[in-house]
């Protein structure tokens, strides 16, 4: 993290430009793989190192029109950010506000309702079973809140998805939809791919009717710390996602 020479805890200028860009990038993606919805939904990144202050989408713009300087800089802090014209959805104040707060290791945060993951979401039992590489990816890695209620606005919402999501990658919101945590928006981005591929074929998997053959637990957590140094791959595999973008509509820069 690049922290401003002036001594607070806030990005530099070059390093805000880079996350408010690669940010762009994301929801401009998201909609591309089919994954947006109408115009909700709501990504979020952390721009000071307390968590405190970070960026989001603005209300009901839709993801595929998305431009760096279109993303709102918040403070988590701030009581008088819903009484502006600009305020955010209420609902992505309530949770990536609070979530910001209290978790400031959870520097982005998406949330979106891609097709899979929410029919996973709206099993009685949502567990995502280790059934190949890309399941036993997340074999420890996820938190799962089945206390569905509506459209959250209440803070205590916010509080409840923050604890279930803690030292957690993936929020599972039973009946609802997804949630990844990251620490760039290129690692962000490609828990929540892997996520809609492995959600993908546990439906899939269940639709045959057939047993299941699940991966013992030993078996996946070994392939799941075997993830661990391909690391690498979300910023490649980005970074090309971006550069499709920028041969096609480099707009997302501005």
């Amino acid at each position: 993290m690049n922290i401003a020479a002036s001594g607070n805890d806030m990005l530099d200028d070059a390093a805000l430009k880079t996350l408010r860009q690669d940010l762009a990038a994301a929801f401009r993606l998201c909609h591309r793989f089919g994954w947006s919805e109408s115009v909700g939904n709501h990504f979020s990144a952390a721009v000071s190192t307390s968590g405190r202050k970070f960026l989001l989408n603005p209300r009901w713009q839709h993801f595929a029109t998305v431009k760096a300087s279109d993303l709102l800089l918040l403070d988590a802090d701030d009581p008088d950010v819903m009484n502006r014209p600009n305020a955010p959805d209420p609902s992505a104040w309530t949770v990536h506000g609070t979530l910001h707060r209290m978790l400031p290791e959870a520097r982005v945060i998406l949330h979106c309702h891609s097709p899979y993951a929410v029919a996973l979401s709206c099993l009685k039992d949502p567990t995502l079973l280790p059934l190949d590489n890309n399941t036993a990816r997340f074999f420890g890695r996820i938190g799962y809140d089945l206390s569905f209620g509506g459209i959250a606005d209440a803070a205590e919402e916010g509080e409840r998805l923050a604890e279930m999501i803690r030292g957690k990658a993936v929020l599972v919101m039973g009946n609802h939809g997804v949630s990844v945590a990251g620490e760039t928006v290129a690692d962000a981005f490609e828990d929540l791919y892997f996520f809609e591929k492995a959600a993908q074929t546990m439906v899939l998997a269940l639709s045959t009717g057939k047993p299941l053959a699940v991966l013992s637990d030993e078996i996946a957590q070994g392939t799941s710390d075997g993830w661990i140094p391909y690391r690498g791959m979300a910023e490649k595999h980005f970074a090309y996602l971006k550069s499709c973008l920028d041969r096609e509509d480099p707009s997302y820069r501005d």
